[in-house]
């Protein structure tokens, strides 16, 4: 694959977390509980409103009266949120749950054990400059296209859609253009002709009209004619072994997730945002709560896992993974997900 990467601060010291307090947009905060139930958790985007049951869920409380103390570490993307747990660095993180897939390709064990959506909650945007040259994946070979980073969940829905539709790696470049402002900075100035992102990125580029929406899979009807099926997404994932020996603790974080996607689905958007930290909207309120608005729909109220999702998931990556391909028979599923933890806390 030909990978071009757009200018982004290094990610090294991202994974320097051993003392350190939780980063978001608007500085430093931290969960609060006992030390004994220290758990630090990588979100592969924090403001990005797939992902916004970690930060929400800090927000209400639900970590606290858990008795858990949350650190919540923001990071670029999954994929750097991946090299953080499997280097002991962290104890979970809030990513898609492919990664669980791919990493059992690789001789490791990985669990969603709260599943947040069934399906990515991304979207496929083209550049104004392009709309009318790109209209279906077909249209990817010789173009450039964006994705969060190589290894991301984005990475990996790109490589299906264009091989699904006869286009190989080979016949496009692979750009790493992040999110928001540095994916519209690449968008405008032609650094990428199309790419994948999530609210709010997607709300700020429709209103201004740089860019348009391709492929929405935000919603299950959009998701199904994509991928063929439901495709389980954004999740808390961990160690199995860190599950096995820790079930009090996972069992509190579900309790406190699942109260959160509950959270979500009984109430409006004006009302989820309110709840947000105030830089998370930036200076558009009203766009803020519209992105919310958008993809809300995309979150499961139970945080159970879809089987047949998930088999889905690993039908996609077996299509076109390098490391899930020649596994993809040999691949255990069922290892890849729990309901144990989320049944009860929904009980």
């Amino acid at each position: 694959m030909k990978i071009r990467v757009l200018a982004l601060p290094a990610l090294a010291a991202v994974l320097v977390l051993t003392g350190c307090q939780t980063q978001n947009k608007s500085g430093t905060s931290s969960g609060s509980g006992s030390s004994s139930d220290k758990v630090t958790i990588m979100v592969g985007g924090a403001a990005k409103v797939i992902y916004m049951p970690a930060k929400l869920t800090e927000q209400l409380g639900y970590f606290k009266d858990q008795g858990l103390n949350v650190e919540l570490v923001d990071t670029p993307a999954g994929v750097t949120a991946e090299t953080a747990l499997l280097a002991n660095q962290a104890q979970g993180v809030v990513g898609f749950y492919d990664h669980t897939i791919d990493m059992q390709a690789k001789g490791k064990c990985l669990q969603s054990v709260v599943q947040f959506a069934n399906v990515p909650g991304e979207v496929e945007m083209v550049s104004k400059a392009q709309a009318g040259t790109i209209k279906t994946p077909a249209d990817f070979k010789g173009r450039k296209l964006g994705v969060t980073s190589a290894g991301s969940s984005t990475d990996f829905l790109t490589q299906y859609l264009a091989g699904n539709a006869g286009v190989s790696t080979a016949d496009y470049t692979t750009v790493k253009a992040g999110a928001d402002s540095t994916f519209i900075a690449a968008m405008n100035s032609g650094g990428i002709d199309a790419g994948m992102t999530t609210d709010p990125t997607v709300a700020r580029l429709t209103k201004t009209g740089e860019g348009q929406i391709l492929l929405d899979l935000r919603t299950e009807e959009g998701t199904k004619a994509a991928l063929g099926g439901l495709y389980p997404a954004s999740s808390l994932y961990m160690s199995c072994d860190y599950v096995a020996s820790h079930k009090d603790v996972v069992q509190k974080l579900a309790n406190a997730f699942v109260k959160t996607l509950g959270f979500i689905t009984s109430n409006d958007a004006a009302t989820i945002a309110a709840k947000m930290p105030a830089d998370y909207a930036g200076t558009d309120k009203d766009l803020y709560v519209k992105s919310i608005t958008d993809s809300k729909g995309m979150f499961n109220a139970t945080g159970v896992m879809d089987a047949k999702g998930a088999e889905n998931a690993l039908a996609v990556l077996g299509k076109f993974s390098p490391a899930v391909k020649p596994k993809k028979d040999t691949i255990d599923i069922t290892k890849t997900y729990t309901t144990e933890f989320a049944t009860a806390a929904k009980s």
